[in-house]
């Protein structure tokens, strides 16, 4: 007579089945292995791995670029003709991939820490490989449409690098709990050096890379300089149309100190405010003048462009997503815009003295006033009856000349000089867009007594790192934003942010002397074991590959001799698998 005794039955394993089952779809225990991962896997693992930090990267600057998400729209409108939200497509891309791929990314942790072979399934690599083709084919046409907005990663890093510096050093220092035991349950010298000499480098860089992290926002804040003004960049357009009568009276509303507009000239030599090539994303010009919608702005004559309705687009097109805020008045009061000349612009700033600054755009060759537009410009400022002195003149043509007509204006420069160079050509203003200027440029502009204004500042984390840089002026779409930063965000003493990174690298040195200690302890105490206890024990976790082996035949044998299928076995007792069942007479 034989009979069976199970020695051993294993437990139900669910969280280690999910883990292996949605990684390499490997939902039975006999198809998990402690050997090691094949080169192949290995080489997959690092493809995931790239494409994690690579996606790491895309998302921060789409995260960090949403104070120029306007621009980007609009650069998309200049090459396509339609005017859409090209960020939300991308945003909802980058997310989601992002969240995948740190998904299997989790997953591949999980499968180290418990010394499981890595072996990731054919649906996943292709996901893999799309994300990372995906987000190649991204930076590529970034690079190539819209590549000065790269400029935003080292600007936001003077923001936030000090806490994604604590950020980092948890991250690895929580990681040392997987690099301990896989050094503690490896037999190879060699790859516990390797491994050892690789985690302990970049644990050191995180350590000493405060030496480098560079923000005008640890300071002392007894140097902090008055808050910058603010000043409306086409008015308030995230609150009205953009360059229209209403939208700088809105921007009144939110304390702006000043106006910045674009401005065209009419064929009849009326300067206008007008930022598009054409009158066809900003004006009903398909249904007033169907034929000549793709025509130049300039070449329309003032009356055909009093024709025009300027803010039925915005409630139409919602660029902003804020028409939901808008009152009934308030959308009534848009619905009725006009077409807004630059001479009533002014007289507006005047009566509220305000300052104006103006990017004025000459005519084509062909125009009737392609000659003539300085001098219509400035019969415009004359006859809007504004103080000379809140008028910031840009054009660098004739410029000698408007200085001998109007002495009083404000000779401002778009284009990035020293400052001696605009202290020789009698230039007291500079208008630059925010990634032209490092903050030792702007401390060297301010020490010259250069005012220095830069755009467009809509993000309160820009805003507060300008304004510890020193700058004295910014202009803005969302001054409703910036009117809530009444001081920076955050500001620090030096001796407080090097007390702060000390003794987080202090707390995590020790961290990871710890864990080094209790891992080996840890795996010490597992291998003081012998095989018979190993077998015996049903709390075991992991068993060697030949004992598996061995269990695997025990099964099959008996199931050959008769005793019954391996289902019949598993079902008697209610466990997946049985093993090592001793044999008596």
């Amino acid at each position: 007579m034989v009979k069976h005794q199970p020695l051993q039955v294993y437990e139900r394993q669910l969280c280690l089945s999910c883990i292996t089952g949605i990684y390499g779809c490997r939902w039975k225990r006999y198809q998990r292995s402690h050997d090691d991962t094949t080169k192949w896997e290995l080489l997959w693992s690092l493809i995931l791995l790239f494409t994690f930090c690579l996606l790491l990267v895309w998302f921060y600057f789409w995260w960090e670029a949403h104070n120029d998400y306007n621009e980007f729209n609009w650069f998309l409108y200049n090459r396509s003709g339609e005017w859409s939200d090209g960020t939300v497509p991308i945003l909802a891309t980058t997310a989601a991939g992002f969240t995948y791929i740190a998904f299997l990314m989790v997953l591949a942790l999980c499968h180290i820490a418990l010394g499981q072979q890595l072996n990731l399934h054919w649906l996943h690599k292709i996901g893999v490989t799309a994300a990372l083709l995906t987000t190649i084919v991204g930076v590529i046409s970034v690079n190539q449409t819209w590549g000065q907005e790269w400029d935003v990663i080292p600007i936001s890093l003077q923001a936030t690098g000090p806490f994604l510096h604590i950020g980092a050093l948890a991250a690895v220092t929580a990681l040392s709990w997987i690099v301990a035991g896989q050094v503690a349950r490896s037999e190879k010298t060699m790859f516990q050096m390797v491994v050892m000499l690789l985690y302990l480098t970049v644990l050191l860089g995180l350590y000493v890379v405060p030496l480098y992290i560079t923000s005008p926002c640890i300071m002392d804040p007894s140097s902090l300089k008055p808050r910058p003004d603010v000043i409306g960049h086409q008015g308030a357009p995230m609150l009205a149309p953009e360059n229209t009568l209403w939208s700088f009276q809105r921007a009144l509303q939110m304390n702006v100190t000043g106006f910045e507009a674009d401005v065209t000239i009419s064929e009849d030599g009326v300067p206008f405010l007008m930022r598009d090539r054409t009158l066809q994303r900003t004006t009903d010009v398909l249904k007033v003048f169907p034929d000549r919608q793709m025509i130049d702005a300039s070449f329309f004559n003032w009356t055909d462009l009093q024709q025009l309705n300027a803010g039925q687009w915005f409630l139409k097109g919602d660029p902003f997503w804020t028409v939901h805020m808008l009152s009934p008045r308030e959308k009534d009061l848009i619905a009725n815009q006009s077409v807004c000349s630059l001479e009533r612009l002014l007289k507006l700033a005047s009566y509220h003295n305000t300052t104006v600054v103006f990017k004025l755009k000459r005519p084509p060759p062909e125009h009737p006033c392609y000659l003539s537009w300085i001098n219509d410009t400035l019969q415009a400022v004359q006859q809007s009856g504004i103080p000379q002195s809140l008028v910031m003149w840009t054009p660098d043509e004739d410029r000698a000349m408007v200085k001998r007509q109007e002495p009083g204006l404000i000779q401002t420069s778009l284009e990035k000089l020293s400052p001696q160079s605009l202290d020789q050509s009698g230039i007291s203003r500079l208008l630059l867009r925010y990634n032209q200027a490092n903050t030792q440029e702007i401390r060297n502009y301010s020490q010259s007594n250069i005012n220095l204004t830069l755009y467009t500042i809509n993000e309160p984390w820009l805003y507060s790192v300008l304004w510890c840089s020193g700058v004295s002026s910014v202009s803005s779409e969302a001054p409703q934003i910036l009117k809530k930063v009444p001081y920076p965000i955050w500001l620090m003493r030096p001796d407080e942010y090097c007390l702060m990174w000390v003794s987080a690298d202090l707390i995590s040195f020790a961290v990871v002397i710890g864990i080094f200690f209790f891992q080996k302890y840890r795996m010490s105490g597992m291998r003081s074991y012998n095989p018979e206890q190993i077998m015996l024990s049903a709390a075991v976790r992991r068993s060697s590959r030949d004992l598996n082996v061995m269990k695997e035949k025990l099964i099959f044998s008996e199931v050959g001799n008769g005793v019954g299928s391996g289902e019949e076995l598993y079902a008697d007792n209610g466990y997946d698998y049985y093993t090592n069942q001793g044999i008596s007479q």
